[in-house]
């Protein structure tokens, strides 16, 4: 338990959220700290001890054949579209669905646009032409979030890394199912998100602005996802967007994919 006397200091290092490229020397990573439940050095930001999701040993027995099937999907034209990202700049329906197919399962997720405008037209966009699919789950944090969002193709993350969108005033809480963007400050999103995994309300007040929810009993498979690394034994950011997923496979085999992301009616 932290001793109440540190809970002060604890507070006072909750600032930086979500960084871009958490190891790299000029990059910092986008993510979102989680909330301290075991340690004894307050300063230091450790992923919690005790995992809080339901389903932690489930996501220790991932079958490799699961990982094997995942493949990236779309077509050429998607891929030379997300090549020139200035010209995916549609504006989304005021309501749509996407469906993740991923290797423990599938969950939709409905965005409502007038909830943040900004980021569920670039979400919208991305879809549409398919950056998600074979993404990672890089990033899940045991009672805290789990984030994708890089793509496994290092072209397509240096033609997304520098095109930052403006916040959207947050108007909706970061409860448990919710989808927000990732950032690495003001006014620099990308195509990082992250889904919550229980009530995230202090995150409401940093600036993230939740666009949609997942649907009915999605998050019992959202829940599953590998959590094994957590956060200090997790890819380093910036290595990941120039290899691309060969990096990933070779250090951290057990992480689960999206196998695809498409829109439904």
């Amino acid at each position: 338990m932290i001793r109440s006397e540190k809970l002060l200091a604890w507070s006072m290092v909750m600032a930086a959220l979500v960084f871009v490229g958490c190891k790299g020397n000029d990059q910092q990573a986008q993510k979102a700290q989680p909330e301290p439940q075991k340690t004894e050095t307050p300063a230091q930001v450790d992923t919690p001890s005790e995992p809080a999701s339901s389903s932690a040993a489930a996501s220790t027995a991932q079958p490799a054949a699961a990982k094997a099937n995942a493949k990236p999907g779309g077509t050429l034209a998607d891929t030379k579209a997300l090549l020139t990202p200035k010209k995916l700049s549609e504006k989304a329906p005021d309501s749509y669905k996407v469906k993740f197919d991923t290797t423990r399962g599938a969950f939709t997720l409905t965005v409502t646009r007038a909830w943040a405008p900004v980021g569920a037209d670039r979400f919208y966009n991305l879809v549409k032409h398919h950056f998600y699919d074979n993404a990672a789950f890089f990033r899940v944090v045991p009672g805290f979030v789990v984030q994708f969002g890089i793509s496994p193709t290092p072209a397509v993350s240096a033609a997304w890394k520098e095109t930052k969108i403006k916040d959207d005033p947050v108007t909706q809480t970061n409860k448990r199912g919710s989808i927000t963007f990732a950032t690495a400050g003001p006014n620099t999103r990308t195509t990082q998100v992250f889904i919550n995994l229980k009530d995230n309300s202090r995150l409401d007040g940093m600036g993230f602005s939740p666009f949609g929810t997942v649907d009915a009993n999605g998050m019992n498979v959202v829940e599953m996802m590998y959590e094994g690394y957590g956060d200090n034994a997790g890819p380093d950011q910036e290595q990941f967007e120039k290899q691309g997923d060969s990096y990933l496979r070779k250090g951290w085999p057990k992480l689960d994919y999206i196998k695809s992301a498409t829109l439904v009616q």
